[in-house]
């Protein structure tokens, strides 16, 4: 193998997880993964000092550039926006590295924050780059990335669940809502979800979703009752992992409808997300 090639391998995995938690999108990912490689093979590669400084200097500044546009793209978005989901269960250490930060409610913090502050943080906090090369990466001064990391850490932690359940407990949770929706319990269902869950729907205007958060037990219970009545001939759940939490893939007819993530607070469930945006779901197809 080409000794370019061999090191830009070697990089691949921090590549991609860099430009997923900056961009939430695997197919971007994998576009900003791709150009990156060829900046690097058009490069003098003996001018490069240290591989991994540049190629991260590369990705992050090209998901720099797709934030600023994508900002205008997600402000006309049809209904809630959300992250695409990424298959988790069998996924390398590089990627899992600090899970917590490719779970949908992070990455959904993330979005709240602006294009430079998300890449000081994640190259902080996830990557743990010292201040001297997230300021090359980023183009400003370390005091200014210190400035940056300290104002968008405080917005991510104010966020944050105080407590998360063990990745077992959550899936017996998640295990046990999906039995109860399937029985009809709707006692079991009810004690499985906190009085003021959240659900959000991602269908991107291209397929029926519903198109603003639905908040309260009573109110999702209905909705997911609904869902689950109506479902089409064919379908099937399956209960995976998705962004280092449990979740269902509901298929029809063997193809990927919907994916379904849940987030989990002490002994509840708090927030249940659903993509069923076509364009967000073809890497799992």
């Amino acid at each position: 193998m080409d000794k370019r090639l061999q090191t830009f391998e070697e990089h691949r995995p921090l590549l991609f997880s860099i430009a997923y938690r900056m961009l939430g999108s695997v197919m971007e990912a994998e576009d900003a993964v791709q150009e990156t490689y060829l900046r690097y093979m058009a490069t003098d590669v003996d001018a490069v000092q240290s591989p991994k400084a540049f190629l991260s200097t590369v990705i992050t500044r090209f998901c720099l550039d797709q934030l600023k546009s994508a900002r205008v793209q997600r402000e006309e978005y049809f209904g809630p926006w959300l992250p695409e989901p990424l298959l988790t269960a069998d996924a390398p250490d590089e990627l899992l590295a600090r899970h917590e930060s490719i779970s949908m409610a992070f990455l959904l913090l993330l979005e709240t924050l602006s294009p430079v502050e998300r890449a000081v943080f994640l190259l902080r906090e996830v990557f743990e780059y010292d201040y001297g090369a997230i300021a090359a990466i980023v183009g400003k001064s370390e005091a200014n990335c210190r400035q940056l990391h300290s104002r968008a850490k405080k917005h991510i932690q104010s966020g944050q669940p105080r407590f998360v359940p063990s990745g077992q407990e959550q899936q017996q949770l998640v295990g046990k809502l999906l039995h109860a929706m399937q029985r009809g319990d709707s006692d079991t269902f009810a004690t499985l979800l906190a009085e003021d869950v959240e659900l959000r729907a991602d269908g991107g205007g291209k397929v029926t979703s519903a198109t603003r958060p639905l908040l309260g037990r009573q109110v999702v219970m209905r909705f997911l009752t609904g869902l689950y009545k109506k479902r089409p001939p064919g379908s099937t759940v399956e209960l995976t992992e998705v962004n280092a939490a449990p979740a269902w893939v509901v298929r029809v007819d063997g193809k990927v409808d919907s994916v379904m993530s849940f987030e989990l607070g002490e002994r509840e469930i708090c927030g249940i997300r659903i993509i069923r945006n076509p364009e967000k779901l073809r890497h799992l197809q």
